[in-house]
């Protein structure tokens, strides 16, 4: 008996060292409220949308509104290669179809025909449906290869601000929601220059994506219900900043900080997982209408594979009606944000 209790203790107090260290480990990981975080004017200018930007009186929070003259957005004035960048965002409320809200990195003014983009998409939809997150990544003017993934959000964004970010680095990308990493990207032999590798400038935008956004472009913006308004604040620039003319580093390695993450632990990963199950519903590797063979860098995992199956047995089965995908490229809000 005795030796049982003494057992339990020692095994009990193990537990206990090993809660201690993941919460140490995944604390110095995702420390990400260390960061700094800049005035507008100190690090973005206006993109496009003329009085539909609005900077608040604390200089640090943006709304961005979109109605029927125009959408909105703004930009960084530096071109970044590699680093950590994040917002809070707050989402329109009610009825949000065809909206879209971007918050996404990319450098096609640079390289109209090879850019590289990494996004944040917020895709909005009718009265009692909730907004989805589209994420994707193009490499070298990779646009034929779509590498999408879409989950249903878990919390209204209409509420309150969330916290979105992207790592970024030389052989890895992770997309975080409230410090939780959902997505991650790894850079491979297979991938090639599809990788994004060229130094980018990060952007926020919304505007009508009415042709595409929302069941295909079943649902449209109804601007019965605009203004749309769209807030961000707590912007961070974490970035290697890079002359756009020399393209060499403005910036000092050994100033890296410890907060910001530098891949996915045990703890986050098992998080990532769960999300993944419960709210992803599209995933380019899984899409048997759009390849016949998933692309190369595509790790299929076979009850990931299931759950999509079930979901929707055309797309991620053998079903046979064939349904083109109806894709739309950032040139599309390029030439928006431009011509606004």
């Amino acid at each position: 008996m005795g030796h049982s209790y003494l057992g339990f203790l020692h095994l009990l107090l193990l537990l206990l060292c090993c809660l201690f260290l993941g919460v140490i480990v995944s604390g110095s990981t995702a420390k990400t409220s260390d960061l700094p975080i800049i005035a507008f004017d100190e690090g973005y200018t206006q993109l496009f949308g003329d009085d539909n930007l609005l900077i608040h009186r604390d200089g640090k929070t943006v709304h961005l509104t979109l109605n029927e003259r125009t959408g909105s957005g703004f930009v960084s004035q530096d071109l970044y290669l590699h680093g950590f960048f994040s917002a809070s965002i707050k989402l329109p409320p009610d009825y949000t179809a065809g909206v879209v809200v971007a918050f996404y990195m990319s450098n096609g003014d640079m390289f109209e025909k090879n850019h590289d983009e990494i996004d944040f998409e917020f895709l909005g939809n009718i009265r009692g449906k909730e907004w989805r997150i589209q994420t994707n990544v193009y490499g070298n003017g990779s646009t034929s290869v779509g590498r999408e993934e879409r989950y249903n959000l878990w919390f209204d964004p209409s509420d309150d601000f969330h916290h979105f970010s992207i790592l970024w680095t030389d052989s890895l990308i992770i997309f975080y929601v409230d410090n939780v990493p959902i997505r991650e990207v790894k850079r491979t032999e297979s991938m090639g220059g599809d990788f994004p590798s060229k130094p980018m400038s990060l952007y926020a935008t919304i505007w009508d994506g009415s042709d595409w956004a929302t069941n295909g472009g079943k649902y449209r913006v109804n601007y019965k219900y605009a203004p749309y308004v769209t807030e961000f604040s707590d912007l961070v620039l974490h970035g290697c900043a890079v002359d756009p003319i020399e393209q060499f580093s403005k910036c000092d390695n050994s100033q890296d900080s410890e907060s910001v993450p530098t891949g996915v632990t045990p703890m986050q990963r098992t998080r990532m997982e769960g999300i993944r199950k419960k709210h992803m519903t599209y995933s380019y590797c899984y899409d048997r209408v759009r390849y016949k063979v998933p692309p190369p860098e595509c790790v299929i995992i076979p009850q990931e594979a299931e759950r999509l199956r079930s979901f929707d047995p055309v797309t991620f089965g053998n079903g046979r009606r064939h349904h083109g995908k109806h894709r739309r490229h950032r040139s599309r809000a390029t030439s928006q944000a431009t011509s606004a």
